[in-house]
């Protein structure tokens, strides 16, 4: 009952994943686990759409479980043959760029499921967002069977190599189960020096675009 009283520091969280179940159980029992947890801490789901794999267990259980859910979903992938109906709100954009942008804009915090190339893509890009400055949001991994131990391998060879600094490597934080990850992201401090500060980004470097946004 006490944990249930402990308010979030995160209003909503931004969570990627595939568009395709994955082969273990494991994956799809975590999303909805995920989502289960979003849930018990009244935190709202920010996501790419659709209803289909990973995507669709996750929005369905936070939809279910009384939550707002947003679906950020560019116009070209709208068709509910491509990628099913959205529950809650949709978010049409112009571009896969914008998608990313406008779900970060409403996001407190991002979280990667086990999932593939767009997952990845997506999941790197905040990464390198958090190491440039344009945002300080906590970057979790929901390590589920281990899918991301070969990543964090490749990661700390970057920093062993001298790619990587060791307090850039602090901005991915990663656990096995959605109850520890939320744990330790409600918990992240930043370490890393910014390349650029947040003002140089949004008045220099971005103008008008809607990556100013990102780090409000």
């Amino acid at each position: 009952m006490e944990m249930k009283m402990m308010q979030s520091r995160f209003k909503r969280i931004c969570v990627f994943c595939g568009s395709s179940l994955g082969k273990k159980s494991s994956y799809q029992d975590a999303a909805i686990e995920l989502g289960e947890e979003l849930v018990s801490k009244d935190i709202d789901l920010v996501y790419g759409g659709g209803s289909i794999g990973l995507m669709g267990l996750i929005s369905q259980a936070v939809h279910d479980g009384g939550r707002h859910v947003l679906g950020v979903i560019p116009k070209t992938l709208m068709p509910k043959e491509l990628t099913g109906e959205t529950v809650g709100e949709v978010k049409e954009v112009r571009d896969m760029h914008s998608r990313k942008a406008e779900m970060a804009k409403h996001s407190d915090a991002f979280i990667a499921l086990p999932g593939g190339y767009g997952t990845l893509e997506e999941l790197l890009e905040v990464i390198a967002w958090a190491q440039l400055g344009i945002h300080d949001k906590p970057v979790g991994l929901l390590n589920v069977d281990g899918y991301y131990d070969s990543l964090l391998l490749f990661i700390d060879m970057a920093v062993g190599e001298g790619f990587i600094s060791p307090d850039a490597r602090h901005i991915i934080v990663s656990a096995p189960t959605a109850k520890e990850l939320v744990k330790k992201m409600e918990e992240y401090v930043p370490l890393h020096e910014r390349v650029a500060s947040k003002l140089c980004w949004e008045k220099e470097q971005l103008g008008n675009s809607p990556l100013c946004d990102i780090s409000r």
